[in-house]
């Protein structure tokens, strides 16, 4: 971990993805928390994600909004890569909330009135997000008349174009859950892009399912019918439904004329559910304030002088793929390494093991404790070792008798046809195929597999780097277990 940015005091990483990482530091001069956004290094040459990176900046740096994250300073760090500095967040983001529960119709209403009074102001700077979704609504405390608060902001215009560059792009660019059919399309994207992908987070966070279950950016170009809105356990008016239809109307001329509009009218057709609610629940805030989340601590002492500091790199980590419902990877004979040593960082429930070689790292149950390997393993019928690691439950977890999960890095410049294949599992899902932070990737889930009820097996590859693949296996009693093992995997340095 860096020490310090530019003037800025590291207290720890906050996150990271294909492009960046965001570090969380303290501004000495101004006393006060702030996120840090460094462009990873293995971007820095390229041209085309650099200047994406700084024009993020720039277009942040035109609104003057609440609901949108503040950029307060940028810079350039020895080695060349540009920073952002940027509003800390530290009550999460909409994804967080959603992993620990669902939102009230009266929270809903408010993340989304928050959410669209920020997009209204990019679109009024002539700015477009085009990634609208749970991970890029952050949350942060302020100080209101009633006390500390929580806000939502829109943040992450990693994709973000001004309105009449995007009258002439052609890149295919998004989230598949929540883009629109015309920005799928590489059609020219507006306004009205933002407004379906908000009208698609809205209906999640009222039915707790997205709209449609597309996973890729082609599905995504014909959405196809719309599930109602409403459940038999969860009944919606049905203005709500009409409200949402239209809006993510696959046609956008049949669309709200501007967010604000779609949301005003969302409000009203939500009214009598909010109040209905209200009836029925305690009175609290609109969104609880955790103040344990990703609270700054105390402000940092003054660094000590350089030629006492020890030298280290640290290294570069790429966000985890979040599990999906189905998978896919590539046909491979899984061989545990050999070499038992292990690091580890131990917290009551989980632990995170690392391979010999820095690159890669997951984070499984603590339980799996049984069999860590960590050195180089050569794959059948190739002379060359290769980055892995084997944690589980018992050596031979792979065949069966037990769980666990393999990693590893692999040459190869396009996903493979096909996956590993479980004969001994009752199912095996479609392969779901996509792309998150540049990476694509494809999984497939085998259901029904030897062990407990609900036993799983998950075949993932993603193509990490233009000639590397990660290859990753997961065995587990559970699919929620599988899903937090898979969200735990990481690479590093690449």
């Amino acid at each position: 971990m860096p020490h310090r940015l530019g003037r800025y005091a590291v207290r720890r990483r906050i996150g990271s993805g294909g492009f960046a990482t965001v570090w969380l530091a303290y501004d000495e001069q101004l006393d006060s928390p702030v996120a840090v956004k460094v462009l990873a290094e293995n971007w820095t040459e390229d041209t085309h994600v650099r200047r994406r990176f700084v024009e993020e900046g720039r277009y942040l740096r035109k609104v003057e909004s609440p609901h949108v994250v503040s950029v307060y300073d940028a810079g350039e760090l020895d080695d060349g890569r540009p920073y952002l500095v940027m509003s800390y967040a530290d009550q999460g983001t909409l994804a967080d909330r959603l992993e620990a529960g669902g939102l009230t119709s009266a929270q809903t209403l408010e993340v989304v009135r928050q959410v669209g009074a920020g997009l209204q102001a990019l679109h009024d700077r002539d700015v477009l997000h085009r990634d609208v979704k749970p991970a890029n609504v952050l949350f942060r405390t302020v100080r209101g008349p009633r006390g500390d608060e929580v806000r939502a902001m829109v943040g992450d215009l990693g994709l973000g174009k001004a309105l009449d560059v995007s009258s002439r792009l052609t890149m295919v660019a998004g989230t598949p859950t929540f883009v629109s059919p015309e920005q799928a399309s590489a059609e020219s994207p507006d306004a009205r892009a933002d407004q379906y992908s908000l009208a698609a987070l809205a209906y999640l966070l009222l039915s707790g399912r997205p709209p449609f279950a597309h996973v890729s950016l082609a599905a995504a170009q014909s959405p196809g019918e719309l599930a109602p809105l409403s459940v038999p356990e969860r009944e919606f008016p049905g203005e709500v439904d009409a409200v949402l239809r239209r809006a993510l109307a696959p046609d956008r001329e049949e669309r709200f004329p501007d967010v604000t509009a779609f949301v005003t009218a969302f409000a009203e057709a939500l009214d009598g559910v909010v109040d209905a609610d209200a009836r029925t629940q305690v009175t609290r805030p609109w969104l609880e304030r955790d103040p344990d989340l990703t609270q700054p601590g105390p402000r940092p002492t003054q660094a000590p002088a350089a030629a006492t500091l020890p030298v280290a790199a640290a290294p570069r980590r790429r966000r985890a793929w979040p599990v999906l419902v189905g998978v896919g990877i590539v046909a491979l004979a899984l061989g545990a390494g050999g070499g038992w040593a292990v690091q580890r960082a131990s917290q009551p429930t989980e632990r995170t093991v690392f391979d010999s070689d820095g690159n890669i790292s997951v984070t499984v149950p603590a339980s799996w404790d049984r069999a860590d390997a960590v050195d180089d393993w050569q794959p059948p019928g190739s002379s060359d070792e290769v980055s892995a690691l084997s944690v589980g439950t018992d050596p031979t977890w792979n065949e069966g008798d037990g769980e666990g999960v393999f990693a590893a890095l692999l040459e190869g410049d396009s996903l493979p046809d096909q996956v590993p294949q479980h004969p001994e599992c009752a199912s095996a899902g479609r392969a779901v195929e996509d792309t998150q932070d540049g990476d694509s990737s494809v999984t497939v889930v085998y259901s029904g597999c030897p062990g407990t009820d609900g036993a799983v097996v998950v075949e993932r590859v993603v193509q990490v780097t233009r000639n590397t693949l990660l290859w990753v296996q997961v065995r587990s009693g559970d699919r929620p277990t599988a899903a937090q093992v898979l969200d735990g995997v990481e690479t590093h340095g690449i």
